[in-house]
């Protein structure tokens, strides 16, 4: 084989993409449809309380596409970080999905499911042993840290994927996973080279995020070869450039020459990106450096339960103002409840118009316009306590005094009634480190299931 072509369909599955591109994808006579189905860029609730961040019906559209389409050719559907964060009650609701499909277009195929789950015990011993060390400016992991935590994942490299492919699977639902290794695991099967093939894949995890004009909710093609390989995009009116691949592949890392992955990193000192074609991308030069395998951990914690109010404001003496009265309402809150210690809840108050988005990092602090949004949080060991400071917040900013005032009415305006929402269970990362293993399977169980294709 010289040459093999991967097909991806959109950056995360459940954010779609076009039939047309999907069609002339699949023209192409692609040998594996993969795509990545999760990220922690939605923050730790998604893992710890078991959801989806991406909703059940625009999933079961893509994977339903995606399968058929797969059963057409005869080639394999590849998915990662199954269900968003790739734990257990993830995988399980993708499976059921796989379940919904092949019993409506009574299907036979080989679906391979591999868990990413990392037993407490396992990680309490690595910790013990040394082999757990910090992600760059992280804290270290403690005992305390890994007994909180609700769901807890490894994010494995290509070579579960790659043994499930072997074995046969017409379909592979994986738990959380490094993000290129659902593109990588075909090539590598068949022996392409490994910086080549991470490289590739690294950029067809977002799709067409790396064409001009950028989409995650549309296909591109990758075609690789033993010396190079080569990115297209497949709507007419998108089209890659040497500048948009190469800025892609600096994607969320702050070395743009080695990228970590499992198991080494990525060197592209001497990578170079050359037009193909009227719309594609030529890349060579890339290589992978083995190190000591190592995957990153990721589990979450309950951290208590939040309610929040929105509301607005334009009067110009109140937006001069707003440092003082956040403070001033900060102070009156610790004031009103002297019996609740001030370590056991957050009171978190969001100018937006001022320093909503970077808070204290906000290099340029001030306000413009003439109006701002202010999002008022508060974070407390219960909801019920959680209601009771923000909503006593709410009403402190309502009718605070400060120079130059001239209503009493009420400071803010409310968009909505009733003001205070409750937003529920709130998480945060407990477990965000790195694990040694010299093996890289060992975490990684594959079962098969094996579907007959009669009809229930």
């Amino acid at each position: 084989m010289d040459e093999i072509r991967v097909l991806s369909a959109t950056a995360i599955l459940g954010y779609g993409f076009p039939d047309a591109s999907f069609e002339a994808g699949l023209e192409r006579r692609p040998h594996v449809i993969a795509a990545d189905a999760g990220s922690s860029d939605p923050g730790p609730y998604y893992l710890g309380a078991g959801k989806s961040f991406i909703d059940r019906t625009a999933v079961r559209r893509d994977l339903e596409r995606m399968i058929l389409a797969g059963r057409r050719l005869r080639i394999p559907v590849v998915i990662g970080s199954a269900g968003g964060s790739g734990a257990a009650p993830h995988l399980a609701w993708v499976r059921e999905i796989v379940d919904e499909i092949v019993r409506d277009h009574t299907l036979r195929l080989r679906v391979a499911v591999i868990s990413a789950d990392v037993d407490p015990g396992t990680v309490l011993a690595a910790l013990r042993e040394g082999r757990i060390t910090p992600v760059r400016y992280g804290p270290r992991l403690t005992d305390e840290d890994i007994h909180a935590t609700t769901h807890l994942v490894a994010q494995m490299g290509a070579e579960p994927l790659v043994r499930a492919l072997a074995a046969g699977a017409d379909v592979v639902l994986a738990g959380r996973a490094y993000d290129p290794a659902v593109f990588a695991a075909l090539p590598l099967l068949h022996g392409f080279d490994e910086g080549l093939a991470l490289h590739m894949s690294k950029i067809l995890e977002c799709a067409a995020i790396a064409a001009l004009p950028g989409s995650g909710s549309d296909c591109m093609l990758g075609t690789l070869r033993r010396d190079h390989f080569v990115l297209e995009p497949l709507a007419p009116e998108r089209h890659c450039t040497p500048t948009s691949v190469a800025a892609h592949t600096l994607y969320e890392k702050d070395d743009p020459c080695h990228l970590p992955g499992p198991g080494g990193y990525l060197d592209l000192s001497d990578c170079v990106f050359t037009p193909e074609g009227e719309r594609g991308v030529r890349v060579s030069g890339s290589r992978h450096v083995r190190q000591p395998f190592s995957v990153k951990l990721e589990g979450a914690r309950l951290r208590g339960y939040r309610t929040v109010a929105v509301a607005g404001a334009r009067d110009p003496h109140f937006i001069r103002e707003i440092d003082k009265i956040t403070q001033g309402v900060r102070e009156r809150v610790a004031d009103n409840f002297p019996d609740i210690p001030a370590d056991s809840y957050d009171l978190l108050i969001r100018v937006y118009g001022a320093n909503g988005c970077m808070g204290a990092l906000e290099p340029d602090p001030g306000t413009s316009g003439p109006e701002v949004g202010i999002v008022i949080e508060a974070v407390a060991p219960t909801q019920s306590l959680a209601d009771t400071l923000c909503g006593f917040a709410r009403s402190t900013m309502l009718h605070f005094g400060y120079p130059g005032r001239v209503s009493t009415a009420g400071n803010l305006a409310f968009p909505y009634s009733p003001s205070d929402f409750h937003a529920g269970a709130v998480y945060e990362w407990s477990v965000y480190h790195l694990l040694r293993t010299e093996d890289p399977l060992a975490l990684f169980p594959v079962t098969y299931l094996d579907y007959s294709g009669e009809a229930a």
